[in-house]
C-alpha cells in the first residue's frame, strides 16, 4: 500500500480557526422571537390566568354557589389557636385533585406551586400536606356526603332520567398487602411457636442479667452505657409484640365466628328447623382453618379480581342511570359476593332520591348480572318500585341466544325460570343489553381519571367514605362536560 493512501486513512482532528464561528443548521430560517429572559406585565389578578370554561372555573363556582358546607364549617367553634385554611379552600383543593387524578396530599402542595389552576383555586396560597391530611381526615364524612348534592345539582339539569338503571361492583384496592393477612390455622401454629421463643429469650435474659449485676464493665458492654440492663431485650419485645397482635386477631376471627353461627341457628329457628353437624366435624362456633385477618387493614378482605389475581380489597357498589352515566348510588361492603350487595344499593337508592325530592318512574328498570340473582333480590328490586332485569346465568359471547319464549307461562315455573324467561324475550333482551353500556364504563372512566382502583384510606368506614367522594366527582365531572352549573332547569 503505497504512503499516499495511508495518509488518508490516519485520522486527523480538524482544529477550527480562532475567530471563526460556524453557523448552526437552519440558521436562514425565520423563527419567533424567544427570550426566556423577558420580562412580563402579566393581569394581577389569578382569575384572567384561567381561561373560561376551564374545570378549575368550574370548580370554584360550585364551593362558592352550589355546595351546602355547613356541616364542615359547624365543625370549627374555638376561636383559640392560630387560624386554619378556609373550608372552600381546601374543598376546592379536593375535588379538583381528585378530578385531575392527584389525591395524593403531598401533589397537591406541590401542585400549588406549579400548576396555575391550582394557584388560582388557593388565591395564591400553599397549604403544606399535613394541613390537607388532617382536613381530608376531620372532614371525610361531609365530604363523602357530598355525592347527594351533586346528585342534586345532575337532577336540577337534566341528567338522570332514572328511566333504566344498572347495578354492578367493583373490586377495590385497599390500602394492604395480602402477605400481611394469615389464616386461622397458621395463627395457632404461630402463637405456640411464638410462646416457646418467649420462653426460651427469656430464660437467655434472665442468665444475662444475672451476669450484669455482678459485672458493671459487662454489663455496659453488653447493653450499653445509657441502659440500666434490666430492659427486655429488643428480640424479645419484637417477639411480644408479634405475639400480641396474632393473639388479637385471632380472637377476632373468633368473634366473629360466634357472631356467625349465633346469627345462622337464629335463622333457622325462626324456620323451625335444627342446626346439624358440621361436615368436618368442626366446632361450628369456632372459626374456620382458612379463615384469614389482614394486619394492616383487619377490615380488608383477599378477593378475586378482575384479571385474576387475588388482593386485599372492598367490594364498590354502583347505581347508574342510563341518561348520562350518573352514579345515583353508591356503597361499598367488606363482602365479596355481589348478590348480598342488592339489597343495601336499592336502600341507599331510595333515601338518596328522597333526599334530593325525586321518585322513580312507573316502568323503571334495573339491570345486573348473573351475581345479583337470587328470589329474594328479584323480590326486593320489585318491593322498591322496580322491574327486576337481573340475569340468571352467564351465556359465552360464541353460544347462541335461546329463541324467544311462546304462549303462557307455566303456572309451575319458579322464580329463577320466570326470570330466565323474562330475559329471552325481545323487550327484555332489549333492556338488559344496556347494561354493560350504562355500568360498567363508570369504572373504567373513574379508574382511568382518578385513579379509583385503588384506596387511600384504611378502614371500612373510611374506605366507604372514600368511595362516595370519588362517586360524587364523577357526576361533578358530568356535570361539567355537559354544561356545569349554567344548564337549565328541565322543569
Amino acid at each position: 500500500m503505497s504512503s499516499v493512501v495511508q495518509d488518508r486513512l490516519v485520522e486527523v482532528e480538524l482544529v477550527q480557526a480562532p475567530g471563526v464561528r460556524r453557523a448552526p443548521v437552519g440558521a436562514g430560517k425565520a423563527f419567533r422571537a424567544y427570550d426566556p429572559g423577558q420580562v412580563l406585565l402579566m393581569s394581577p389578578c389569578l382569575q384572567d390566568w384561567v381561561p373560561d370554561g376551564h374545570l378549575a372555573r368550574f370548580v370554584s363556582d360550585l364551593v362558592d354557589e352550589a355546595l351546602d358546607l355547613s356541616a364542615v364549617y359547624s365543625s370549627y367553634e374555638e376561636e383559640r389557636g392560630f387560624p386554619p385554611y378556609d373550608p372552600r379552600l381546601m374543598v376546592k383543593l379536593l375535588i379538583y385533585g381528585y378530578a385531575t387524578g392527584t389525591p395524593s396530599s403531598r401533589k397537591l402542595e406541590e401542585r400549588t406551586y406549579s400548576d396555575v389552576a391550582v394557584r388560582f383555586l388557593c388565591a395564591d396560597q400553599h397549604p403544606d400536606y399535613r394541613p390537607i391530611a388532617r382536613f381530608r381526615r376531620r372532614h371525610l364524612e361531609a365530604l363523602a356526603e357530598l355525592f347527594v348534592q351533586a346528585l342534586r345539582l345532575c337532577g336540577e339539569a337534566g341528567l338522570v332520567g332514572l328511566g333504566t338503571l344498572a347495578l354492578d361492583g367493583t373490586k377495590l384496592r385497599a390500602n394492604a398487602s395480602r402477605h400481611k393477612a394469615m389464616s386461622y390455622e397458621r395463627m395457632v401454629k404461630k402463637e405456640q411457636e411464638l410462646e416457646a421463643e418467649i420462653a426460651a429469650i427469656r430464660s437467655n435474659a434472665q442468665a444475662l442479667l444475672a451476669d450484669a449485676e455482678r459485672v458493671d464493665t459487662q454489663e455496659d458492654e453488653r447493653y450499653g452505657a445509657d441502659r440500666r440492663g434490666d430492659e427486655l431485650p429488643e428480640e424479645l419485645q419484637r417477639r411480644e409484640q408479634r405475639l400480641a397482635k396474632i393473639r388479637e386477631a385471632k380472637a377476632a376471627l373468633e368473634e366473629q365466628a360466634r357472631e356467625r353461627e349465633r346469627a345462622r341457628r337464629t335463622e333457622l329457628k325462626k324456620q323451625g328447623k335444627k342446626p346439624g353437624r358440621t361436615r368436618d366435624g368442626r366446632d361450628p362456633f369456632a372459626p374456620k382453618p382458612s379463615a384469614q385477618r389482614n394486619f394492616t387493614d383487619p377490615e380488608s378482605k383477599i378477593m378475586k379480581t378482575s384479571d385474576g389475581s387475588f388482593h386485599q380489597c372492598f367490594n364498590g357498589q354502583a347505581v347508574v342511570d342510563s341518561e348520562t352515566q350518573v352514579i345515583v348510588a353508591a356503597e361499598l361492603s367488606d363482602q365479596a359476593p355481589d348478590a348480598e350487595q342488592l339489597e343495601p344499593a336499592l336502600d341507599q337508592l331510595e333515601e338518596n332520591l328522597d333526599a334530593i325530592g325525586a321518585q322513580l318512574p312507573g316502568n323503571a328498570a334495573l339491570t345486573a348480572d348473573a351475581g345479583y340473582f337470587s328470589e329474594e333480590n328479584v323480590k326486593s328490586t320489585t318491593a322498591h318500585g322496580l322491574d327486576p332485569h337481573i340475569a340468571t346465568g352467564r351465556f359465552k359471547h360464541t353460544e347462541p341466544q335461546p329463541p324467544a319464549p311462546r304462549g303462557p307461562i307455566p303456572k309451575d315455573a319458579t322464580p329463577k325460570q320466570r326470570m330466565a324467561r323474562k330475559l329471552r324475550t325481545k323487550q327484555g333482551r332489549a333492556v338488559y343489553a344496556r347494561r354493560k353500556a350504562i355500568v360498567e364504563p363508570v369504572f373504567g372512566q373513574m379508574q382511568t381519571v382518578q385513579g379509583a382502583h385503588q384506596l387511600l384510606l384504611r378502614g371500612k368506614g373510611a374506605a366507604r367514605a372514600q368511595w362516595r367522594f370519588q362517586c360524587a366527582i364523577h357526576n361533578l365531572l358530568k356535570l361539567h362536560r355537559n354544561g356545569g352549573l349554567a344548564l337549565p332547569s328541565p322543569g
